[in-house]
C-alpha cells in the first residue's frame, strides 16, 4: 500500500520541458530508463570507487556502487510504502557527475576550478542530466522530473549555500533548496553510505588492506564477524572458508544497518504524521535516519574505513598519482583549449572569444569529469609523452 506522503503522479511537479505522459510507464520509470541509456551512466563502469579501474576486475566501480545503492534503496522504499521507481532513479543517477580516479580526481578538479566557481560532483550530476547529455531534439540533458532532480540537488540535505551554477539553475527551476527532499530522495542519499560501508569493507578485505583482526576493533563489525565465524565451517577449506566468512560478515553489516534504518524511519514518520510529500520536505529534520545508537555505530565504521583503508599507504600512492595526473590535464587544457577535441574545443573557444573565462574553464571541467579512469590515463600520456601520438 502506498503511503500518503509518497511522491505520486497526482502531486508530481512535471518536467522543465513539458512532455506528454506515457501510458505504459510512470514518469520515474521513464527517468530511470533515460539514465540507464545515458552516456554518463555507461561511463561509470570504468570510473573508480576506491581502487583504480585497472587494479583488479573484482573491485567495485561507480557503476556497481550505483547498482548496489539502487538495490538497497528499492528495498527500503518498498518497506516504507513509498515510490520505488523514484527512489531507484535517484540512486542510479547520484554519481553521474563523479570524476575519474574517485575523490582524488574531484579534489584535483576542485582545486583547479577554485577561481571559476569550484567543482562538486553532486552539482556535476545535475549538470550531466540537465545540460551535458545531448540526445534529444528538443532539449539538452535528459529532461528528468522535478522530483528526480530535487533528489540530486539535495543529496546531502538542505542546501545552505548554493554554488553559482546551482543558484542560477534554481532561479530557472526552483528546488526549494532550504527544505529537505522527499522520503524517496532521503532513502537514496542515506543508502549511498550503507552501500559504501558494505562494499568498501568487502573490497578492503579482498585486497588485503584490512584483516579480520583489524575489523574486530569496531563493535558492529566485530559482532557481525563473530556471527559469521560461529557458523559450522567444517566442510570448507581455509581459503574457501575465509572468503565465505567475508561475505557472511558484510551481508550482516548491511542487514543490521538497513533493518535499523527502516525501523527508525518508521518511528520518525509516525511521530511527524505527514499527510503529503511536502509535509516531509518541510519537516525540521530528516525523517529517514538511523537510530541514535546505530548512527554512532555507523560513524565508527566510517572513521575506521577512513583511517585504515582510504589512508592506507597503497591507496595513498595511487590517489597521489591520480591527483597529479588530473591536475596536469586540467592545467594544460584550461590554458590551451585548442588542444581539446571537438566539439569541446569549439565550445571553449566560443566562450574565450566572448571573454568569458569561467565558462571556458567549465567546458574543460565538464570534459575531464566525463572521462573514465582508463581514458584519463591515456589522455595524460597523449598530452605529456612525446612518444605517444596526440
Amino acid at each position: 500500500m502506498t503511503a500518503i506522503y509518497a511522491v505520486n503522479r497526482q502531486n508530481a511537479r512535471g518536467r522543465l520541458y513539458p512532455e506528454a505522459e506515457n501510458g505504459m510507464r510512470s514518469p520515474w520509470q521513464r527517468d530511470r530508463d533515460r539514465v540507464l541509456h545515458s552516456a554518463g551512466f555507461r561511463q561509470l563502469q570504468y570510473k573508480t570507487q576506491v581502487f583504480l579501474n585497472h587494479e583488479g576486475d573484482f573491485f567495485r566501480t561507480r557503476l556497481t556502487h550505483s547498482l548496489e545503492v539502487a538495490q538497497i534503496s528499492r528495498s527500503i522504499a518498498r518497506n516504507l510504502g513509498v515510490n520505488e521507481d523514484l527512489t531507484e532513479v535517484i540512486a542510479l543517477a547520484h554519481d553521474l557527475g563523479h570524476t575519474p580516479f574517485g575523490h582524488a580526481g574531484e579534489d584535483a578538479l576542485q582545486e583547479a576550478m577554485k577561481p571559476w566557481g569550484g567543482f562538486d560532483h553532486n552539482i556535476q550530476s545535475l549538470r550531466q542530466v540537465t545540460e551535458i547529455e545531448a540526445r534529444y531534439h528538443d532539449f539538452d540533458g535528459l529532461n528528468l522530473t522535478w522530483e528526480t532532480l530535487e533528489g540530486l540537488a539535495k543529496h546531502h540535505g538542505p542546501v545552505k549555500r548554493a554554488a553559482p551554477w546551482l543558484e542560477s539553475f534554481d532561479k530557472r527551476y526552483p528546488f526549494q533548496l532550504h527544505l529537505y527532499a522527499s522520503v524517496e530522495a532521503q532513502i537514496a542519499a542515506i543508502c549511498d553510505d550503507v552501500a559504501y560501508h558494505g562494499h568498501d569493507l568487502d573490497d578492503g578485505l579482498r585486497a588485503g588492506l584490512l584483516s579480520f583482526e583489524d575489523i574486530q576493533s569496531v563493535p558492529l563489525l566485530a559482532s557481525c564477524l563473530e556471527e559469521a565465524k560461529a557458523l559450522d565451517w567444517s566442510g570448507h577449506g581455509t581459503l574457501d572458508r575465509d572468503q565465505r566468512i567475508r561475505h557472511e560478515t558484510v551481508r550482516r553489516v548491511i542487514n543490521r544497518l538497513v533493518s535499523d534504518l527502516i525501523e527508525q524511519s518508521r518511528r520518525n514518520l509516525e511521530a511527524l504524521a505527514p499527510q503529503t510529500a511536502d509535509d516531509v520536505r518541510q519537516a525540521p529534520y530528516a525523517v529517514v535516519a538511523f537510530s541514535p545508537e546505530m548512527a554512532k555505530r555507523n560513524k565508527e565504521i566510517r572513521k575506521f574505513l577512513y583511517a585504515r583503508m582510504y589512508r592506507h599507504w597503497r591507496v595513498q600512492r595511487m590517489t597521489r598519482k591520480a591527483r597529479i595526473a588530473l591536475a596536469e590535464i586540467c592545467t594544460i587544457l584550461g590554458n590551451e583549449p585548442t588542444l581539446l577535441p571537438p566539439p569541446w574545443r569549439e565550445k571553449a573557444l566560443e566562450h574565450k572569444a566572448q571573454d568569458n573565462e569561467a565558462a571556458a574553464r567549465r567546458v574543460v571541467a565538464d570534459y575531464i569529469a566525463g572521462m573514465t579512469d582508463r581514458f584519463a590515463m591515456e589522455e595524460h600520456r597523449r598530452l605529456m609523452d612525446l612518444s605517444i601520438l596526440g
